[in-house]
C-alpha cells in the first residue's frame, strides 16, 4: 500500500520509504503527462496562494493540477490582492480560502507561516515557500532529479554554493539528503551567508558528513552534484551586506574544466549571475531538466493529498 500524506510543510516529514513511493508515483505521472493529461480530479480545486514573486513554483502547481483535470483559482501577489492588505490575519484568510478549495499551495514571507496556515485549514496545506525557511516540493523534485540523472543518491558528493543562510531550497534539500546512506555535503559559502548551524545539528544527528569550505573549484573536481544558488537581494538586511555576496561563486567555463565528466549542476532557479551563460551548453548542466521534474513531482504531491482525504484509492 502507498503511504499518502495530508499537509505538506517541510522535508523532515520524510524518510526513505516516503521519498521511494513518491519517486515511483512521480515515474507514473511523466507517463500520464506524455498521454495528454487526465481528468480525475475534473471536479477539485486548488487555490495558489502566493505572498512573494514566484515563476517555476507557482506555475508549474498550476499546470500539475490543469493536467490531473483540476481547477486553480488565487492571486499570485496575495500580499497586494488579498485582504490581507486590509488587515487580515494569514489564519483567518486560511479559513475562508479552506471554504473555496481541496487544497491550498502557499508561499509565504515568514518562516513558519505554513504551520500556522495547516493549524486552522480544513484542507491540505502544501508550503511552496516560507520566507527563509523550507521549500520542501523544491528538495522533493531536486532529489527526484539527482536519482534520475546519476540512478542513485547513496554515496554521492553533493556541493552546495551560495546563499546558504537564506536559501530555503538548500535547507529542505539537506535534510531529505539526511535519508540516504554515505553522503557527503559541501557547503560553499561568502561568510556572511553560511549554513545555519541548525541545519547542521541535525545533520549530525543523522549522522550525515558535511564539510564547510570556501574552496569551490576543489568541491567541483570531487562532486558528483554542484548545487548553486542565487544570492538573495530581497533578503539581506542591507544592500552593503548583499555586495559582499555577491558574484563571489560563479560556475563558468573554468570550473566545468575541472568536474568530473559524469557530474550534474542543478540550480533552483532564477539565476543572477551565478552560471555562465556558456554552462548551459554543457549537457552536465540540468537544471532545466530540473525544473522540468518540478511538474511530475507536483503532480505527484497533489495526487498524494487528495489520496490522503479519500477521492481516490489506495494502490
Amino acid at each position: 500500500m502507498r503511504m499518502n500524506l495530508y499537509h505538506i510543510l517541510g522535508a523532515k516529514q520524510f524518510d526513505r520509504a516516503s521519498l521511494e513511493d513518491i519517486f515511483s508515483l512521480t515515474k507514473e505521472m511523466e507517463q500520464v503527462e506524455a498521454s495528454g493529461g487526465s481528468d480525475r480530479y475534473k471536479n477539485k480545486v486548488m487555490t495558489t496562494l502566493f505572498f512573494e514573486p514566484s515563476t517555476r513554483t507557482r506555475l508549474s502547481f498550476e499546470s500539475a493540477m490543469s493536467r490531473l483535470g483540476g481547477k486553480v483559482i488565487g492571486t499570485e501577489n496575495a500580499s497586494q490582492f488579498s485582504s490581507a492588505i486590509k488587515g487580515e490575519s494569514l489564519e483567518d484568510t486560511i479559513r475562508i480560502v479552506s471554504g473555496y478549495s481541496d487544497v491550498i499551495v502557499m508561499r509565504h514571507t515568514d518562516i513558519g507561516a505554513a504551520e500556522k496556515a495547516a493549524a486552522v485549514a480544513s484542507v491540505p496545506i502544501i508550503n511552496a515557500g516560507d520566507g527563509a525557511g523550507e521549500h520542501p516540493t523544491q528538495a522533493l523534485l531536486d532529489i527526484y532529479t539527482i536519482e534520475k540523472e546519476l540512478g542513485q543518491v547513496d554515496g554521492l558528493k553533493i556541493g552546495m554554493i551560495g546563499d546558504l543562510t537564506y536559501g530555503r531550497t538548500v535547507h529542505s534539500l539537506s535534510y531529505l539528503l539526511a535519508n540516504f546512506n554515505n553522503v557527503t555535503i559541501y557547503y560553499v559559502a561568502p561568510e556572511n551567508v553560511l549554513i545555519p548551524p541548525y541545519v547542521k545539528k541535525y545533520l549530525e544527528e543523522k549522522g550525515i558528513a558535511y564539510v564547510e569550505t570556501n574552496d569551490l573549484e576543489q568541491v567541483a573536481a570531487n562532486a558528483d552534484v554542484l548545487y548553486q544558488t542565487r544570492i538573495q537581494k530581497e533578503r539581506f538586511p542591507s544592500l552593503e551586506e548583499y555586495e559582499k555576496a555577491q558574484g563571489k561563486y560563479v560556475i563558468d567555463q573554468s570550473i566545468l574544466d575541472v568536474m568530473k565528466e559524469k557530474a550534474i549542476i542543478l540550480h533552483p532557479l532564477p539565476r543572477a549571475g551565478e552560471i555562465a551563460p556558456e554552462v548551459d551548453l554543457d549537457r552536465r548542466a540540468a537544471y532545466f531538466r530540473q525544473a522540468q521534474n518540478g511538474l511530475y513531482i507536483r503532480m505527484s504531491i497533489i495526487h498524494k493529498c487528495f489520496e490522503k482525504l479519500g477521492f481516490v484509492k489506495n494502490k
